[in-house]
């Protein structure tokens, strides 16, 4: 028996059996589909190493792909190190190694697997599910280079057809999307207990992939990685919609027994969401109680009308709509960045939450990620005046203006310049500020409406020279549409680390009405509208399509403002 067969990383006495358990037979290549579906290869340890070694054998990579043998040569003399010495990469987005049925001094062999990878793959950018994968192959390799080359295939894989880990934010974040489209498709019962107890479906659903690789036991992850090495990604959708609906299941069960008294729902929606999440993978750690692999899979090909095209066609079209939305890989490098600085024990606002702050600090330009939120004005404080504003939000630049209105939606800018550049256009309305600007909604869904330029280049045709720079009137109307825009003279050379509008040369001069304000109302966005307009008493409002911002209403079209915030950015690395 190879090394491999024996399983040297495998605690047996987890698994309740010996390395011998199992005749091992030789590998049947006829039909490895039905073999993984029915579960041939969980007979024996030696039997499942021999086909994966043949299926990610046979996996087409790219030309030049590190193998064990690179591995064994970056890690010489690393295997004594502790796994404390091989910190986790930051693409795995903080999913801990699971165990499963590992010896305990194995898991540090994962991290260094991990950590090759990372220095191997930098193309990585984001891959949460890569722990799992990486630990459970590590029960069926002989050594962990054997491992780490099992894991590069499994990555560097160049075949378009076949897809088999995400690898980037934005394939991560677009599957969580179509996972909640299939949920709602295949499981509509188990979608609705999902909404009507977390409130925040997409929450919910963004842990999909960790139910399937990092939740379920040892036991039924190796049955799922015998069949999704042979059928790939969809195998993963499958088992987690089949894990949703036992869940369903089970809470049904569960109410029955209590005689249908159903427990009320925590008053906040990120508690809400959190509390589903902490609900099913509780369940999903304890499936055994549930269901047999064997009934898991039967449950997960069950499922019908289920087509690798209709994922496909999900996915893409996800993707596309993460894409317009500004939502890519940079995400999670800003998420991350704002975590560091803010404090959730501090941070108080009346509109969001310090998750929703997090969201959108994501998309705040990068030289402003580390910055502390400061509240610098809101109307529950002080009045309800645009004197007031404009008195405690001058000298602040940038700032984000938060919105939320009687009916309880909530919507924003961020407003890349200081409000007092508004003087410089005299008694007339006048536009300011940089492409930097951005409006978006929280509610039904998080969306970010940046420049037109950013998203249709093609509106900004040449760079302007010195001698081509000013300002001139902006065609557009004010609030009661009688007055012409402004666009005020910057001193030459100010420029933004993003060129402001009046450095390009644009096909309209509405597209680069960013903000603006006068002493009977502030606008944000316009040309042929406003993104948000708000009155002199900071309580009434209207929301638009305009043309800077390309926007559709962020809200009720006309509105009454609940309460208004205005946040500023402090500097934490600034000296006392």
């Amino acid at each position: 028996m190879s090394e491999e067969d024996r399983g040297p990383f495998v605690d047996w006495a987890l698994l309740g059996e010996s390395p011998e358990a199992g005749a091992p037979a030789k590998l049947d290549l006829k039909d490895l589909k039905q073999q993984a579906r029915q579960g041939q290869w969980s007979r024996s340890h030696a039997l499942r190493c021999q086909a994966y070694r043949h299926l990610i054998g046979a996996v087409p990579c790219r030309a030049v792909t590190s193998d064990a043998a690179v591995y064994r040569d970056l890690m010489a003399g690393a295997a004594q190190k502790p796994a404390s010495a091989f910190p986790l990469p930051d693409f795995v987005d903080d999913s801990p190694v699971p165990r499963y049925a590992l010896r305990a001094e194995a898991v540090a062999s994962v991290h260094r697997v991990l950590s090759c990878v990372a220095g191997q793959f930098p193309d990585i950018s984001h891959c949460p599910a890569l722990p799992a994968v990486a630990a459970l192959l590590l029960h069926f390799s002989g050594d962990e280079a054997a491992c780490f080359e099992l894991t590069g295939r499994l990555l560097a894989c160049n075949d378009p057809g076949r897809r088999l880990l995400d690898q980037t934010y934005l394939a991560y974040r677009s599957s969580c999307m179509t996972f909640g489209d299939l949920a709602t498709k295949h499981c509509p019962a188990a979608h609705k207990l999902v909404v009507g107890a977390a409130r925040d479906a997409p929450e919910v659903y963004g842990d999909w992939q960790r139910w399937v690789l990092g939740d379920l036991p040892f036991g039924h992850a190796a049955r799922v990685l015998d069949v999704f090495l042979v059928e790939g990604y969809k195998v993963l959708y499958r088992v987690a919609l089949a894990l949703l609906k036992l869940y369903r299941k089970h809470k049904a069960g569960a109410a029955a027994a209590g005689g249908g008294a159903q427990p009320a729902p925590p008053p906040q929606q990120q508690e809400a969401a959190a509390a589903v999440r902490e609900d099913i993978q509780a369940f999903v750690r304890n499936i055994g109680a549930a269901a047999t692999p064997e009934k898991l899979l039967e449950k997960a090909f069950s499922i019908r009308l289920f087509s690798r095209k209709e994922i496909a066609l999900l996915q893409a079209a996800n993707e596309r709509s993460l894409q317009q939305k500004g939502i890519t890989v940079k995400q999670k490098r800003a998420r991350r960045n704002v975590q560091l600085s803010l404090n959730p024990d501090t941070f108080s606002s009346e509109i969001f939450s310090a998750k929703e702050m997090r969201d959108v600090w994501a998309w705040i330009p990068e030289r402003f990620a580390l910055c502390q939120p400061q509240l610098v004005f809101t109307t529950a404080t002080h009045g309800c005046s645009l004197n007031r504003f404009y008195s405690h939000c001058e000298g602040y630049e940038p700032t984000l203006l938060l919105i939320r209105t009687t009916a309880g939606e909530v919507c924003g800018a961020f407003l890349s310049t200081d409000w007092e550049e508004r003087k410089r256009g005299g008694n007339k309305l006048s536009f300011f500020g940089t492409g930097e600007c951005f409006v978006f909604r929280m509610k039904p869904e998080m969306e970010r409406y940046e420049w037109v330029v950013i998203r249709h280049p093609e509106l900004a045709s040449a760079v302007k020279t010195g001698g081509q720079e000013g300002s001139g009137e902006v065609g557009g109307q004010n609030s009661d549409g009688s007055s012409s825009l402004q666009q005020p003279e910057r001193p030459a050379g100010e420029l933004s680390p993003f060129l402001a509008a009046r450095h390009f040369n644009l096909n309209s001069r509405n597209t680069s009405m960013f903000m603006a304000g006068s002493f009977d109302s502030i606008i944000v966005g316009g040309g042929e509208g406003n993104a948000l307009y708000i009155d002199s008493e900071l309580n009434h409002g209207r929301t638009g399509s305009c043309t800077t911002f390309d926007n559709p209403p962020l809200c009720s079209e006309s509105f009454q403002v609940a309460l208004l915030e205005v946040w500023g950015f402090q500097d934490t690395m600034a000296p006392e």
